[in-house]
């Protein structure tokens, strides 16, 4: 058993974990990060298309060669990593934090540390989220454990595909079996709108000629050893229309039908969770309900871009900066979620400096606008071109935006959709 005594823990080491640590040591505090996998990068490492970095590097990435460029800003630091390792348990010690991890290579180790900073990213839902009916044979896989298979571990899942759900890496996984050989039969999604961004959508499914199946649902598998096909049903109103059902043979089914935070070790230190995302409640620092532990990334909410993920975990970083060195924690006021908003995080602002909101729409829509309500007093609008789902919203309200005189004890913001 071993004790290690450092000012802040970062909880994963993949783009969120990485950026927050950065920053924290570029502020001369001392930091350790605990990722799980072997090495520093996380789901980035078997994201081998391009596409990242566009926001936060200005150029074009692959997924590894995104999470090289922060790997070695933390290998060229003295942020102690410890990969292998998984977190158990966080407890309140004093006016700090022990937490409890084990690995293979460093035995049981036991941190004590002044912040944490939650950085897990988030799972996949599987099929026992969506309740399929049929049989269970081999061949229905996650389409980030088939993106793993392929990427990492060179091996082929299945020669003809049917993919479920349209999500972002569901579309990558169609593009990317049709490029090894397999025959993609269809992206059968039970929206009426694609769930994955707009441009995975034509460079995964319209450049591939794959057909993509709106309002539509799996509704039976069949095989006994190995898939052998499925059936594919119509909704229309929420209603099943089972005489238009169709069949499709196929060896391989791919899940791609939602992300959800990875929250059993915040669950477990008693932090309240937003059930809109699944994530952990935020004030307006990042941080939660217990004092001294913070979240960020996916772990928080689930983000589009991996851009943004790094924009918001560098920003977690100076939020616990400001904690640790006892800055003074000025009045917060609610943020509440208004029509055609799924969520806003995070859920508590300041009127001393800027906030930086992220958000999803409920609904598709050209030329919508962003509407601010201050105690029912609408305060800004804001025009957007296009709005779905799938694509995250970003907002900055600037301190200037929200003078004191405005604010009273109970004040609270609204934030809506109109269009």
């Amino acid at each position: 058993m071993r004790d290690i005594t450092t000012e802040v823990l970062v909880i994963g080491g993949g783009s969120a974990g990485m950026a927050a640590a950065a920053e924290l040591r570029e502020r001369n505090h001392s930091v350790a990060i605990v990722e799980r996998e072997n090495l520093l990068g996380g789901i980035l490492n078997q994201c081998i298309h391009n596409g990242f970095g566009l926001h936060r590097f200005k150029e074009e990435l692959t997924g590894p060669e995104y999470a090289e460029r922060y790997a070695s800003i933390i290998e060229k630091s003295s942020i102690d990593v410890f990969t292998g390792t998984t977190v158990t348990e966080i407890a309140k010690c004093g006016e700090g934090k022990k937490v409890y991890a084990y690995s293979a290579s460093h035995g049981m180790l036991i941190f004590h540390v002044k912040a944490v900073v939650l950085a897990m990213g988030c799972r996949e839902r599987n099929r026992g989220n969506i309740g399929t009916p049929g049989t269970r044979p081999a061949g229905i896989y996650t389409a980030g454990l088939a993106q793993r298979l392929v990427n990492m571990e060179g091996l082929m899942p299945g020669s003809k595909c049917v993919i479920v759900g349209s999500g972002d890496i569901g579309l990558i996984m169609a593009r990317r079996m049709s490029w090894v050989g397999a025959d993609v039969k269809a992206v059968v999604e039970i929206q009426p709108y694609p769930a994955g961004l707009t441009r995975n959508i034509v460079q995964c499914l319209n450049d591939f000629n794959i057909p993509l199946h709106l309002s539509h649902v799996v509704s039976e598998i069949y095989g006994k050893d190995r898939v052998e096909g499925v059936d594919v049903t119509p909704i229309r109103q929420g209603v099943e229309v089972t005489k238009e059902t169709f069949h499709i043979e196929c060896d391989t089914l791919l899940l791609s039908v939602g992300l959800i935070p990875d929250n059993e070790i915040a669950r477990k230190a008693g932090i309240a969770i937003n059930p809109e995302t699944n994530g952990p409640l935020v004030d307006s620092s990042l941080m939660t309900n217990i004092e001294g532990i913070f979240a960020c990334g996916n772990v928080l909410h689930v983000h589009d871009l991996v851009d943004f993920v790094s924009e918001e975990s560098q920003r977690c970083g100076t939020f616990v900066s400001d904690y640790i060195q006892g800055k003074e924690e000025k009045k917060q006021f609610r943020i509440v979620p208004g029509s055609n908003l799924k969520y806003v995080i995070p859920n508590r602002f300041r009127a001393d400096r800027d906030n930086h909101f992220y958000m999803r729409s409920l609904i598709v829509r050209n030329h919508a606008e962003l509407v601010l309500t201050l105690n029912g007093k609408e305060l800004s609008r804001k025009k957007l071109r296009h709005i779905q789902p799938s694509e995250m919203i970003s907002f900055k309200l600037g301190e200037k935006d929200l003078p004191d005189s405005v604010l009273g004890e109970e004040s609270s913001l609204e934030i809506s959709l109109v269009g």
